[in-house]
């Protein structure tokens, strides 16, 4: 009897505490979630903040964080747009070839720095002798000056022609050079000759202008005075 009575007290006390079990549960779950601290509006705030810092930074903006700003009266700066610079298209080969040409053309046309004439070698140009000189051997040689640049000359002939300027001499010799050619014209007071320094040969002699005509006439009546004394006389 002692016995059956202790059995009816166990399977009491195992069936209620079989009944408080799921209790227990729910209380420790309860108690969990009680204890999970609640997210407080400056954390929320900071957090909406990061958030909208990385959305402008990738040039996109989250919904939400845009409908908070809104609610919030707070001006929604715009998405940053990245701009690709412009490239200008290279300009072909073919045409920077096909320019220097035309450009060479008119810088020569326009005349070079170089090209300009001293007023001591205008003084020159002015008593050189123009127009159709004969010369030796059935040859003639015409001079003619430079219109569009004074102070220059035209020199030509059979086969050739020289495009001068004057230079200044020791002697008082006038002299014309075209320098690219290695052609000197070189006038004296009776005749004018033309030579090929590059050559190193005479290309035209004994050409007179009437004036140098004139002066080699006088010389035979009028001969000028040597240098030298072979009379003996100055002794």
């Amino acid at each position: 009897m002692h016995k059956a009575a202790v059995l009816a007290v166990l399977t009491v006390w195992s069936a209620w505490a079989g009944a408080q079990t799921p209790v227990n549960k729910n209380k420790t779950v309860a108690s969990k979630a009680a204890s999970k601290p609640k997210t407080s509006a400056s954390e929320e705030a900071t957090a909406a903040a990061q958030a909208e810092a990385i959305a402008a930074a990738a040039g996109q903006r989250p919904a939400a964080a845009v409908g908070q700003m809104q609610s919030a009266n707070r001006p929604v700066p715009a998405p940053v747009q990245v701009v690709a610079p412009s490239v200008s298209a290279p300009v072909p080969v073919k045409a920077l070839t096909a320019a220097a040409p035309s450009a060479a053309l008119a810088y020569a046309s326009a005349g070079a720095p170089h090209d300009a004439v001293s007023a001591e070698e205008l003084a020159i140009a002015q008593r050189v002798h123009q127009g159709h000189l004969p010369c030796e051997l059935g040859t003639s040689i015409r001079v003619e000056h430079d219109a569009a640049q004074p102070g220059h000359f035209n020199v030509q002939g059979k086969g050739f022609r020289y495009r001068m300027r004057p230079v200044v001499t020791s002697t008082g010799a006038i002299r014309l050079e075209d320098a690219k050619a290695g052609a000197v014209w070189l006038q004296l007071a009776n005749k004018s000759m033309l030579m090929d320094q590059k050559k190193g040969r005479r290309v035209a002699d004994e050409c007179a202008h009437p004036d140098q005509v004139a002066y080699a006439e006088s010389m035979k009546t009028n001969p000028p005075p040597k240098l030298f004394d072979t009379t003996g006389m100055g002794r």
